[in-house]
């Protein structure tokens, strides 16, 4: 599988990059400017370039740029990413006085980013912590991946599961988008409060 990142040096991207290349995965790296791109690809040893050259021919792209750049960056690449299956990693937070607040009360940013492009797309790995990713060890945490398409799911299903020790779960239709992009925010305020780098795990199910 050609996993194209967009937004590929950014916190979440680059570590992404870094993993999926260490498991194996032909993985190509993305950024807003083409030359910073190719810069952070090759310190990683994989392929880069623009975010337009990168999900050319690629089999999945991942929008892991940040929120606030999501839906815009979406919108750009809609042409070239054309039917190929999108995962959107991004949460959209608001950051108050009082604490970290999911950005949206209605649709989740997913959602909008589906609406953006003509690729199917699935959401996930929002509780997965980019310092897990980069740490040396794969992380024991599990993943939650949702979206309308099968086929996008089974995509992303397959691809986050190779980054933990854990499982990777299908969490149901794309609107579920919502709610986890809303774990994003609770799982922030807990480490706020307490410290570390917190993530999920699920008990109670009967996995194959």
């Amino acid at each position: 599988m050609r996993v194209a990142i967009v937004g590929g040096t950014g916190k979440f991207g680059r570590p992404l990059a870094a993993r999926l290349r260490d498991l194996g995965v032909e993985v190509v790296l993305g950024s807003r400017d083409a030359e910073r791109g190719r810069e952070a690809a090759q310190e990683l040893g994989v392929e880069g370039g623009s975010n337009e050259e990168v999900v050319r021919g690629a089999d999945l792209v991942v929008l892991a740029v940040q929120s606030k750049a999501a839906l815009d960056t979406a919108r750009e690449l809609a042409d070239a990413i054309g039917t190929t299956p999108l995962l959107c990693v991004a949460s959209d937070l608001t950051f108050a006085p009082e604490g970290v607040l999911p950005g949206r009360s209605v649709e989740s940013l997913a959602e909008q980013v589906a609406a953006a492009v003509s690729a199917p797309v699935a959401a996930g790995l929002h509780a997965l912590p980019a310092a897990h990713l980069a740490a040396k060890e794969l992380p024991d945490d599990d993943v939650l991946v949702c979206g309308d398409d099968e086929e996008t799911k089974r995509l992303a299903l397959d691809l986050a599961g190779r980054l933990v020790l854990g499982s990777a779960l299908d969490a149901g239709p794309l609107a579920n988008a919502r709610g986890l992009e809303g774990m994003t925010a609770v799982i922030l305020n807990l480490n706020r409060r307490y410290g570390g780098a917190a993530s999920i795990r699920i008990t109670g199910l009967r996995i194959p």
